[in-house]
This record gives C-alpha cells, structure tokens and sequence, in this order.
C-alpha cells in the first residue's frame, strides 16, 4: 500500500467510527439510523456512512451557525431516490 492510500480519507465510515466523529454512542446511531432519520448505506446486515454525509453536516453548520436536522438530510435523499424511481420521474 502506498504512503498517499494509507493517509487518503475513507469514502465511507463504520457506524462506530462516524458516532466517534459525532461525539455520540454508536448504538445511539444505530438505531437513528434503522429508523431512517440518519443517511447510511446497508450492505446485507452492515451499514455505513458516507463521508460525504458528515461533510455535508459539516457545512450546513458552519453556514448556518445552527442546528442541522440529520433527519431532514435523510428525508430528502429518500425522497429524491423515490422521485428517480418512479416511471418518468428522474429529469
């Protein structure tokens, strides 16, 4: 493995890892997750967090200077995904 792999950022977190970021449990996370207020990705029984989902909580708080809805992020991304699924939907 290369100097530059073993310093580049992940693209995705564990959901330990993503907690530790957060400064919250992660079974805390977890379950914010699995009731589909936190974006994550599911692989069979495994989720992660995309790095670019952090970011994104990131910005928004530093843009805005307050609080930043995890919920609100996840329930537009399903909402836009659900849109994309439908026969037409996507532009």
């Amino acid at each position: 493995m290369s100097e530059l792999d073993k310093n580049a950022r992940p693209a995705f977190y564990t959901v330990k890892e993503a907690a530790g970021i957060l400064r919250m449990g992660a079974s805390t996370l977890y379950r914010v997750i699995r009731e589909g207020d936190f974006p994550a990705v599911r692989v069979r029984s495994r989720y992660v967090v995309p790095a670019a989902v952090l970011d994104r909580l990131l910005s928004e708080v530093a843009e805005t200077g307050g609080l930043v809805d995890a919920a609100r992020i996840a329930m537009n991304h399903r909402a836009a995904r659900e849109v994309a699924e439908l026969p037409g939907g996507a532009w």
